[in-house]
C-alpha cells in the first residue's frame, strides 16, 4: 500500500527560505496525514483544529519560519499569527522523498520572542514585487 494513500497535499516548500535557514532543501511537496485532526485531538491541541483548512495558507505566507534543532534530520518549523499564534512542524521524509506535516499546535507570543531573540525561528519579510 502506497504511503501517500493516506496523505493530502497542502503545499509546496519554497527554497527561497533555504537561505534564511542556512539549509539546502529542495522544493518538495507538502503533505498531511488524514489522521492529523485525531493526532491533535490526542495531543490536547484543540486550539488549533479550526486552523487546520489553514495549512496551504500558513506554509505559503508564513510570519516566522526556522529549523527545530531538537529533531533528527531536516524539520522546519512555519509559525502564522491569527487569532491564535499556529506553529507547524514539517519534516522530511527522506525514503519517499516529500515532506510532511507532522505535529500542529499553538505557540504563545513569549515562546515566539525567545525563538526570535535566540535565532531559532527568523521573521518572514516578503515584498513580491521585488520577487517578480
Amino acid at each position: 500500500m502506497d504511503k501517500k494513500e493516506n496523505l493530502l497535499r497542502v503545499g509546496k516548500y519554497d527554497s527561497k527560505f533555504n537561505s534564511m535557514l542556512g539549509i539546502n532543501l529542495k522544493e518538495y511537496e507538502i503533505y498531511r496525514s488524514k489522521g492529523l485532526p485525531s493526532h491533535m485531538v490526542k495531543r490536547k491541541h484543540f486550539n488549533c483544529l479550526k486552523y487546520i483548512d489553514y495549512i496551504p495558507e500558513i506554509i505559503s505566507h508564513p510570519d516566522y519560519i526556522g529549523i527545530n534543532p531538537n529533531e533528527q534530520g531536516k524539520s522546519i518549523e512555519i509559525v502564522k499569527r491569527y487569532e491564535d499564534n499556529v506553529l507547524i512542524g514539517v519534516k522530511l521524509d527522506e525514503d519517499s522523498d516529500y515532506l510532511y506535516v507532522s505535529t500542529m499546535h499553538d505557540i504563545q507570543e513569549s515562546k515566539i520572542a525567545r525563538r526570535l531573540h535566540s535565532g531559532r525561528i527568523k521573521a518572514v519579510f516578503i515584498d513580491n514585487k521585488e520577487q517578480e
